[in-house]
């Protein structure tokens, strides 16, 4: 049978298949969705399939001489989220610590430890319906992960771009601790100035507090840029909902 893949899947096929249409073996048993991950595509990447033009699923077994169609996910793509909540949440493996930490300051509930093996990452995004980011192909080709997707880009730039652009998740910059994912909380000068030096106490009033882990935040010195960061991250995500969604939330630091 032939398969063909939509352009921006190529990236997943070995180079010397990366051609849209590859044809592949086709034993009457085999389902289309392992047949599409024989190909190097990770079945979380893979968007609508058809086979002649008519929809299916990656649980369809094809025959000989068929011919399907494999688009790319949607953008946005749609999250099953629980009541009450108004965005994904997100579990990120252990090499994107600096993307973590840049969704925490936009306020995505975004679960991030620099020790955790495969198995335990399937485990906690499965147990807490978090949506598992990853440059990982075989992770992603789990059959028990709930829900994962990959992350394109080598700079965090670019990785956050590729991830708003994706889910257009609703962002509440300012809300989260960036080291632990913590809600901040409003806090008075009086009560944490024991703690700070001088020149900070000098030049800063508003402060915030982890309810987590205690650490105390401030608009410091690299405000700008972490400005910059969020002003961005707002103009790409009312980009992808093509103006008509609800800005992000912004809310002071602290």
């Amino acid at each position: 049978m032939t398969i063909r893949v939509a352009d921006e899947l190529l990236m997943f096929l070995p180079a010397t298949r990366r051609e849209t249409a590859n044809r592949v073996p086709c034993d009457g048993t085999s389902t289309l969705g392992h047949l599409v991950e024989s190909l190097g595509v990770p079945l979380p990447e893979a968007g609508p399939m058809t086979i002649g033009g008519r929809r299916v699923e990656p649980s369809v077994r094809p025959e000989a001489g068929d011919e399907a169609d494999v688009a790319a996910v949607p953008r946005p793509q749609p999250v099953p989220l629980d009541p009450g909540q108004d965005a994904p949440r997100f579990l990120l493996d252990v090499h994107l610590g600096t993307l973590a930490r840049r969704m925490r300051l936009l306020g995505l509930d975004t679960a991030y430890h620099n020790d955790m093996d495969d198995p335990a990452l399937v485990v906690q995004a499965n147990a807490e319906r978090r949506v598992l980011l990853t440059q990982d192909r075989g992770l992603l080709r789990r059959r028990a992960l709930w829900f994962g997707a990959y992350v394109r880009g080598s700079r965090p730039d670019d990785q956050l771009r590729d991830l708003l652009d994706r889910f257009a998740p609703v962002l509440h910059p300012w809300t989260r601790c960036t080291a632990c994912n913590g809600e901040l909380v409003p806090v008075d000068k009086s009560e944490v100035e024991s703690g700070l030096e001088a020149g900070t106490r000098r030049s800063y009033d508003v402060y915030g507090r982890c309810a987590d882990c205690g650490q105390v935040y401030w608009r410091g010195a690299h405000g700008g840029h972490l400005e910059e960061i969020v002003e961005d991250a707002v103009r790409l995500v009312d980009a992808a909902r093509g103006n008509g969604g609800p800005r992000a939330a912004l809310t002071e630091r602290g």
